[in-house]
């Protein structure tokens, strides 16, 4: 005879089901209720299986039922809180924000509150409890007639529905927002996690014959991605002008400078990164671009703009003043094709600027490796000085004194904390500009933007900025006319090699 565990285990898990589709509710954007069947038998599958394996796990029904609709809810405000800064949808390949963010929580937890966190945190702890110890497992637990019966048709329903879900592969547009509006949450999940298991297909344009004859006289190449660096006086005209005097100049004084066209809005630093390295457009990396690096850690190596320099003789060295393995660039530079990697451990407190080190700091590290080079260098400089959150940094009156002509309206403290740190980034191109200038061998400089930084507040009350950023050439012997042109980023890389000669 069915015991009664037999019939809870099936009917929470109903109950459950329909509790996931008012939590998807909440989410920005809202998926749509009319999505195609596979999305649904995708969506079901996914709940009825990890429900199932829950209770198989600890026996308590209606635990397992609520640990699996808390994590939804997490997603969900997750989500929402990536949408409001970043102006786009939590998807799989963003997984590692929740070990990023207790790695590095300086970086993630403010943007969704800390009080929100520390809340979510409390009331998980109080779940787990009041679940562990106020739910009882039942007396035939293992019995196939009891609760066992139960959690095996579950598990064997969740099962057979993925594989129905999985044989159709649902049509995915990597566009996040489109995705999640017609599949819905876990459907659009389960199609970006099959979707990553292929690798990157498209050849970079790196994959090149070096060439037979060369100049003698290679140029050292310095590129600088500065941390959130666009031109904010496109928001608001009352900002001084000599906090950008340096990087005006600089523009002057160009081969080539104008607006580039990223890959990212506020945050996702790689994903410019890996343009500028690589040459791949969006389109050609599917759902790679979302995380490029996670496909190359696990290749054999890439073409890149830097596997390119070294076959010509190059020395290639990257600088990033934060620990290697974030983003596992300890894996993918190597197989990019740069000799050394200079991260945090070669910078101390003292050489910090508010939060992180300086821009200064990384220039002077620049200097030194120039000057010490017996051949070619190519060096690629990622700034973190600039990097947010804005709004944990305190702003001083002498700060609105000598950043504007006329002080921002209330709530604007982001904008201020933003332009105190693009002054030191000024201070940066002045220092490399002076020493390429003095250098003897010919020199070329790439300075870029990896997206606009977030300030949501500032950008209430000026306006959102599309997303571009600002991009300079600039060599120590040819002095031309500046010209203005346009890229996009994954042509940045190839431009600048042109420009300089190299290509």
């Amino acid at each position: 005879m069915v015991d009664v565990a037999f019939s809870l285990v099936i009917a929470v898990s109903l109950i459950g089901l329909m509790v996931s589709v008012v939590i998807e509710h909440f989410m920005v954007p809202r998926p749509l209720l009319m999505r195609p069947r596979t999305a649904w038998a995708l969506h079901v599958g996914l709940w009825l299986t990890v429900y199932a394996l829950l209770v198989l796990l600890l026996g308590r029904p209606w635990f397992s039922a609520a640990v699996v609709s808390a994590f939804l809810l997490m997603l969900v405000l997750v989500n929402n809180a990536k949408v409001k800064a970043l102006h786009e949808p939590f998807v799989f390949q963003d997984y590692e924000y929740f070990t990023d963010a207790i790695r590095h929580p300086r970086l993630y937890i403010p943007f969704l509150g800390w009080w929100k966190f520390l809340g979510a945190a409390a009331g998980f702890i109080l779940a787990v409890s009041v679940g562990l110890w106020g739910e009882a497992t039942p007396e035939h637990r293992f019995s196939w007639f009891g609760q066992l019966g139960g959690v095996a048709i579950v598990l064997i329903t969740g099962v057979l529905l993925l594989l129905a879900g999985s044989k159709e592969k649902l049509p995915v547009t990597f566009d996040p927002e489109l995705d999640i509006q017609k599949l819905g949450l876990l459907a659009s999940f389960w199609r970006y996690g099959w979707e990553e298991r292929r690798s990157i297909a498209v050849t970079p344009p790196f994959d090149l014959n070096v060439p037979q004859k060369m100049p003698d006289n290679l140029p050292h190449l310095v590129a600088v991605q500065s941390e959130s660096f666009f031109d904010p006086r496109s928001l608001y005209s009352g900002i001084h002008s000599g906090v950008l005097a340096e990087f005006d100049r600089l523009k002057a004084d160009a081969i080539v400078h104008g607006k580039l066209k990223v890959p990212a809005w506020g945050a996702n630093t790689v994903r410019t990164e890996f343009a500028f390295l690589s040459g791949i457009s969006e389109a050609g990396l599917g759902v790679h671009r979302f995380n490029p690096y996670r496909a190359v850690s696990g290749s054999r190596g890439l073409p890149s703009l830097a596997s390119y320099l070294k076959g010509l003789g190059y020395r290639t060295v990257c600088i990033h003043p934060y620990p290697v393995s974030f983003y596992q660039r300890d894996r993918v530079y190597p197989r990019l094709g740069f000799d050394e990697f200079i991260d945090i451990r070669a910078f101390d407190d003292a050489m910090r600027f508010g939060p992180y080190i300086s821009d200064v700091a990384v220039a002077d590290k620049v200097n030194s490796i120039l000057r010490q080079a017996t051949v070619p260098t190519f060096v690629f400089a990622i700034t973190m000085e600039n990097h947010g959150p804005l709004h944990l940094e305190r702003v001083t009156h002498s700060d609105i004194d000598e950043l504007y002509f006329e002080p921002p309206p209330a709530g604007c403290n982001d904008l201020t904390v933003y332009l105190r740190h693009q002054r030191n980034a000024g201070r940066m191109i002045a220092k490399l500009r002076q020493m390429l200038e003095q250098c003897v061998r010919p020199a070329s400089l790439c300075w870029f933007g990896d997206h606009v930084p977030i300030m949501p507040i500032v950008y209430q009350t000026f306006g959102k900025p599309e997303g571009d950023v600002e991009y300079v050439f600039w060599h120590n012997q040819e002095k031309p006319e500046s010209r203005y042109s346009n890229l996009v980023a994954n042509d940045l890389s190839t431009q600048w090699l042109r420009e300089a000669g190299v290509l």
